[in-house]
């Protein structure tokens, strides 16, 4: 196994100096290994499989995990420590959720899924998980605010988050293999059980005209299926956000039971597609209980959140956004320094300029200043493009789907020097005019810096603004007057144009 200071082996696309750590989370459909570059307020994920065991299949009857399913978990655990101890993780936490707890033989399973992975297994109560999934929304949305719900395999956890504070939790049995197995395959049946349990949650009221957000690969996969029928433009779950008016028709469908008759399905594999109904039916009573404005699906979960709960008060208190932004400027830019002083420089621009903005605007400029520079090996050709599919894919935390859209349309703007939107023009419809603007604004700046710094440090600190007549001046220190030329000046005249003002350089 290589050393951790052996560069070729780890390759520079590694943040230095760290350890991975690992998640081994024992559910009622899935046992999963999730293997992340250090534990951080915005983790990046190094390695993740799942493997299929259905732990909670039929244990609704017999009470017991059934032997094949046992088989299969312990099986994968034994990979998973061999594969955790190639990657040099320094700490494996594994969890076991509903089935393993319940369960009338869980005690013998944890007993050779502990050999197995080599380390004590943390047998989550439900009380834990509906923390934990809290916990995991707040480590992927900035300050979320609304209900949580947490659907696994054997149950469906839900817990109130205030601004970030977690509240209230409850746990129910409404899993998609619970769900399943208590209904006897009976979809009818099961939307009577679930709306029979949710009919007792006693903070209903506390998730009315509120967001929910949705955790669970069930739950992920339909919103998959729900984009590929919806021909949405954007193809990332973490964010997504459907209106329960316009999905009640899709869920509806869905609930139907037959998956392979549904528009789309191909998106969604075929191990997934037997609870889909289930979820449905589950979201369809969640909705109706809760009455919230909008359903946003959640990427992180008990994982995230466990890892997150372990994170020093202080690191918990960081902008995941602004985290990862730095980590890719560290990972991809020609100089993060160079990146920072575009931060502030920025920001002296757009205060000089009174240009007013959100608490939100202002997050969102900070972290497309310091991804700006990450598409610079690309071809220049191609620039744009590539660094428009790179940044709006990019697994960045805490940044809704128009928030998305803005840092990507700043890059393709700063390389393609238009503004003109001609390879995603689909995505003009999940921004507003006022964020498309900014976005059109602070490309212009990016394409006069650049040009004035090579991507290098040193010089944006020594520029200022200063009113000029009726306009502004940029001032530049006499031993920088060699960097003014000919493009620069053009540059500037295009920015003018952008922000409706009349522009000079001088040198003071």
């Amino acid at each position: 196994m290589p050393s951790s200071t052996d560069a070729k082996a780890y390759g520079l696309g590694r943040l230095p100096g760290h350890q991975p750590v690992a998640v081994v989370d024992i559910g009622s459909n899935s046992v999963r290994l999730v293997v992340y570059e250090r534990n951080s307020r915005a983790p990046a994920v190094l390695f993740n499989e799942k493997v299929l065991s259905g732990l909670g299949k039929g244990i609704a009857q017999t009470g017991r995990l059934n032997d094949e399913a046992v088989a299969s978990a312990v099986g994968a655990l034994g990979r998973f420590r061999a594969l955790c101890r190639h990657m040099g993780v320094s700490k494996i936490h594994p969890i076991a959720t509903a089935a393993a707890r319940e369960a009338e033989n869980g005690p013998e399973f944890i007993e050779a899924a502990e050999a197995a992975i080599g380390c004590e297994i943390v047998i989550l109560s439900g009380q834990d998980e509906a923390r934990y999934a809290a916990e995991g929304v707040i480590a992927g949305f900035h300050e979320p605010d609304g209900i949580a719900g947490d659907l696994g395999g054997g149950s469906l956890e839900l817990v109130t988050i205030d601004k970030g504070a977690i509240g209230e939790g409850v746990t129910m049995p409404l899993g998609g293999l619970r769900l399943q197995d208590m209904a006897g395959g009976n979809l009818s049946k099961a939307r009577s059980i679930a709306d029979k349990h949710l009919a007792a949650l006693p903070f209903a009221a506390a998730g009315k005209g509120r967001p929910f957000f949705a955790v669970g690969g069930t739950w992920r996969n339909l919103a998959k299926l729900h984009i590929e029928q919806s021909g949405y433009p954007l193809h990332v779950m973490h964010g997504y956000a459907m209106r329960p008016a316009d999905i009640a028709g899709f869920l509806k469908d869905v609930a139907a039971g037959d998956p392979e008759k549904l528009a789309g399905i191909r998106s969604v594999a075929r191990s997934r597609r037997p609870l889909l109904a289930y979820g449905a039916v589950a979201l369809q009573s969640v909705i109706a209980r809760l009455d919230p404005s909008v359903v946003i699906l959640s990427a992180t979960g008990v994982r995230e959140g466990y890892l997150h709960a372990l994170l020093p008060d202080a690191e918990r208190e960081r902008d995941p956004l602004i985290e990862a932004a730095e980590e890719l400027s560290l990972l991809r830019s020609r100089s993060p320094l160079h990146q920072r002083e575009l931060v502030d420089w920025a920001s002296h621009t757009f205060a000089a300029f009174g240009i007013e903005e959100s608490t939100e605007e202002r997050r969102l400029r900070e972290a497309a200043c310091l991804i700006a520079d990450v598409s610079w090996r690309a071809h220049p050709d191609y620039r744009g493009r590539q660094s428009l599919q790179l940044v709006v894919h990019s697994n960045l935390p805490a940044v809704d789907h128009p928030g998305r859209t803005f840092l990507g349309l700043t890059n393709y703007f700063r390389y393609e020097g238009t503004f003109d939107q001609d390879q995603m023009p689909a995505l003009e419809r999940l921004i507003e005019p006022r964020l498309l603007e900014r976005a059109r604004i602070l490309a212009s700046l990016f394409r006069v810096a650049y040009l004035l710094t090579g991507g290098m440090p040193g010089i944006l600190p020594a520029l200022r603004w200063e009113p000029d007549g009726k306009g502004l001046a940029l001032v530049f220190p006499p031993e920088l007057a060699d960097i003014v030329g000919e493009r620069p000046l053009v540059r500037l005249g295009h920015f003018a144009k952008a922000t409706g003002r009349e522009l000079r350089a001088i040198t003071r």
